[in-house]
């Protein structure tokens, strides 16, 4: 008896929670396209929505929403593919920011901008690429015997640091326009969004959300440790091999769009953790929360701001010092999210 009524408390905060998480995503969507340096009334809104000749279309249309758009989508992906890398390894440390995979997306784009002049999604599909043969690499550098989230993590953080140099670099050697383009795709940006650059992620996020979905299950037990999860017949090094694609390109498909916007996967899945509590729901949880913070780190620092500023500087000054926070906790209490 008490068993059924702590999981349909369980089951009632999971409710009320992702119900939150959804309108809170809601209202700052509402608000990405119906507030700007002008507000429109909801009646203009929803004109301009259905195409109505008389209503404010470019700015809704061609501005607003595609900015909105992207911002979510991009938060989803950031968020699942962060919570994926932390639950599978037990470590909120280990998101994309830190082992690599944005360090590498990033080098690729710089490299792709300055020494090989590309442009528009030919920057975008190099990133993806680069991000998916990194994290092969930090893969089988890792692997003995299974790859061990301890040695996984010190190794993508060896690499991030090696590609950060490689950026500097490149950067230092290039033309100040090129070095321009790329400082703002390496500081992460939904600025000039198009809908041309919402499709592919969202078709990431279908595929990869879809298959992350479907190994929900095995990576919650794999949070028990892998004999626990063998015993419960959960094959550990099959799953994480699922994630890990899984998560990849997510981030990858992300951060082609919208520059590794800082802190997004590392911050969604501790977050998600404390508003959950105990229960499941985590994923869903951790890819609404990225969400919340790329629509709300875009709003406050296009309009909130004495100074416009791109989104990945406000995520950044809010991700360090809860990285700092995070680092104490880990070494105090151990590393499980």
């Amino acid at each position: 008896m008490a068993l059924a009524g702590r999981r349909q408390r369980e089951g009632r905060r999971v409710v009320l929670a992702l119900g939150g998480l959804v309108a809170l995503v809601f209202c700052l969507v509402f608000l990405t396209l119906s507030c700007g340096r002008g507000c429109l009334a909801p009646a203009d809104l929803m004109a301009a929505l259905l195409g109505h000749e008389d209503a404010p279309g470019f700015i809704v249309n061609d501005l607003r929403l595609p900015r909105a758009a992207l911002s979510l989508v991009t938060g989803l992906c950031f968020g699942l593919g962060g919570v994926a890398f932390q639950v599978m390894l037990r470590n909120p440390l280990a998101s994309p920011d830190i082992i690599g995979i944005s360090a590498s997306a990033g080098a690729a784009a710089v490299f792709a901008i300055v020494i090989l002049s590309f442009d528009g999604w030919v920057v975008s599909a190099v990133a993806v690429v680069s991000g998916l043969v990194v994290v092969v690499m930090i893969w089988a550098l890792s692997s003995r015997r299974g790859a061990a989230g301890a040695r996984l993590i010190l190794i993508g953080i060896g690499v991030s640091a090696m590609l950060d140099s490689v950026t500097a670099y490149v950067l230092l050697e290039a033309p100040a326009w090129d070095r321009a383009e790329a400082m703002r795709w390496l500081t992460g940006s939904v600025n000039g969004a198009q809908m041309g650059q919402v499709w592919p992620v969202l078709g990431a996020l279908v595929v990869f959300g879809g298959l992350l979905a479907a190994v929900s299950r095995d990576l919650d037990i794999l949070r028990l440790g892998d004999d626990a999860a063998q015993a419960l017949g959960v094959r550990a090094d099959g799953t994480r091999l699922r994630v890990t694609v899984a998560a990849v390109g997510l981030v990858a498909f992300a951060t082609s769009a919208a520059g590794p916007i800082s802190f997004v996967a590392f911050l969604s899945g501790p977050i998600a953790a404390r508003v959950m509590g105990p229960s499941r729901g985590l994923l869903p949880a951790a890819g609404l929360i990225g969400a919340v913070l790329v629509l709300a780190g875009d709003y406050v620092g296009q309009f909130m701001l004495p100074y416009r500023l791109p989104v990945g500087v406000v995520t950044g000054a809010v991700g360090a010092p809860f990285l700092l926070y995070l680092i104490v906790r880990t070494n105090r209490n151990g590393g499980t999210i």
